[in-house]
């Protein structure tokens, strides 16, 4: 059995008593079967970076990290990673901010970072690479004689060739792709425009399977939808319901219906969507008023990229604005959280809400979505509102599927949830669930591994 070699940008080995998540569960799985590493950027920035990775064994698994040096920090990571692909990959192009000197230090870094895994490698592995900061990792790779099955996974969007080809350099990072057996997308519309992006942007031959054709070299695209591990969802919520977290808030809500969100403070989330659709809820539908409460967890994301703040300055004042409009004495319509919540008490949120809002403007995938639905109370439901512009809106055919940018129906669509009968709400969970348990994180990770296996 060939040893499995994972590489992402972030990695760190696990803390006692901190509950991994999905992927990391899936990945430690998968590495732990075969003796493997998992090699990345361990967080820190530094000047004096080590000529060899710092490693650690956990539980079978080696963890092989790096820091990375100021420059490459603010090139790599904040400039081309977060100001260039980030925005470009959500299709907000005007967010993008191109500078030569991004990509340079982007390309930099892959370098480096390839040099530092070239120690760790033998022969026989088999190397799986994780997301859009490491595109052109394993051309760096194959450059330096390595010949072992590439794998590639690209986590967010993709987005279409009209799209792409705004920002500098897209050719080249097409290219890129040439290195890796088999790369893997959340879902079709990601496949496909990827494939066209590829066909008009590189002129090579793309078949209907997924099959490229570079010349000397083939490469496959395919959908690999990610899952998370239900089981395990359940069991933190299971566990949770009588914590002293859940029953503050529990007596806090005195009887009113939760609904709730849970992101990443990010423009992609499509927050200020969400909650003016809330507010017009409340305008449409007065009988809400007093009786619903929209619980929203935006965790601090990229602190140190001004953008960001200027998304939270922007959110708080139209929570401020709602809130100032409605609040009663005894009630605030949302209760906006801007700080992190360890896993089991995201989890245990989640299971006390009545409708789950989960609205982005765009998202690969969206585990938050599947969650929530696995942590409900089978005898008892909660109903999903989930954007169209998701990759599980692909695959959970039953939930309440909304367009964001549609206030009015996001709003009619809450009403709907929040009055749907029990029955109903059942059904749809079950319809949900049957697809959210067959394809389960491990379901995704085994059967992209089988497939790079084949390669």
């Amino acid at each position: 059995m060939s040893r499995l070699v994972c590489v992402s940008n972030r990695c760190s080995a696990p803390r006692r008593g901190a509950a991994p998540g999905g992927l990391a569960v899936a990945l430690t799985a998968a590495l732990r079967q075969s003796g493997g590493v998992w090699f990345g950027w361990d967080g820190s920035v530094t000047e004096n970076v080590r000529r060899r990775p710092s490693e650690t064994e956990v539980g079978g698994v080696r963890y092989a990290t790096v820091p990375l040096r100021k420059v490459d920090y603010e090139y790599y990571y904040k400039g081309y990673s977060n100001r260039v692909l980030w925005p470009l990959c959500h299709y907000r192009i005007d967010a993008m901010e191109y500078r030569p000197e991004y990509f340079e230090g982007y390309l930099r870094t892959n370098e480096f970072l390839a040099r530092q895994l070239l120690g760790i490698l033998a022969d026989d592995d088999l190397i799986w690479i994780h997301d859009y900061h490491l595109i052109p990792l394993g051309r760096s790779l194959r450059e330096a004689g390595v010949s072992a099955p590439l794998g590639f996974f690209y986590h967010i969007p993709f987005p279409p060739f009209d799209v792409l080809r705004t920002m500098p350099g897209a050719t080249d990072l097409l290219w890129a792709f040439r290195a890796y057996n088999l790369i893997g997308f959340q879902s079709d519309n990601d496949t496909r425009n990827f494939l066209d992006c590829i066909a008009r942007g590189t002129g090579v031959r793309v078949a209907e399977d997924g099959t490229i054709n570079w010349g000397e070299r083939q490469s496959c695209a395919q959908t690999f939808p990610i899952g998370i591990d239900p089981h395990d969802v359940r069991s933190m919520a299971n566990s949770g319901r009588n914590t002293p977290t859940v029953r503050r808030l529990k007596t806090s809500l005195q009887d009113r219906s939760m609904m709730i969100g849970v992101d990443r403070l990010d423009y992609s989330k499509g927050l200020p969507e969400r909650f003016n659709a809330f507010r017009h809820l409340l305008v449409k539908y007065p009988e809400t008023i007093g009786r619903v409460v929209l619980l929203q967890v935006a965790q601090p994301s990229r602190e140190d990229v001004p953008e960001y703040n200027d998304i939270r300055l922007a959110l708080e004042r139209t929570v401020g604005e709602i809130n100032g409009h409605y609040a009663e004495f005894d009630w605030v319509p949302i209760r906006y959280l801007n700080k992190s919540y360890a896993r089991q008490t995201v989890i245990n949120f989640l299971a006390l809400a009545k409708v789950g809002l989960i609205t982005p403007l765009r998202d690969g995938m969206n585990l938050v979505a599947q969650e929530y639905l696995a942590a409900q109370n089978p005898d008892d439901p909660g109903v999903l509102v989930l954007s169209d512009f998701t990759g599980a809106a692909r695959r959970l055919d039953s939930v309440l599927k909304v367009n964001p940018h549609d206030i009015d129906a996001v709003s009619d669509t809450i009403q709907i949830a929040l009055n749907m009968s029990r029955e109903e709400r059942i059904h749809r969970w079950r319809s949900a669930m049957e697809v959210i348990e067959k394809q389960d994180i491990h379901w995704w990770a085994e059967r992209f591994l089988t497939r790079l296996g084949a390669t």
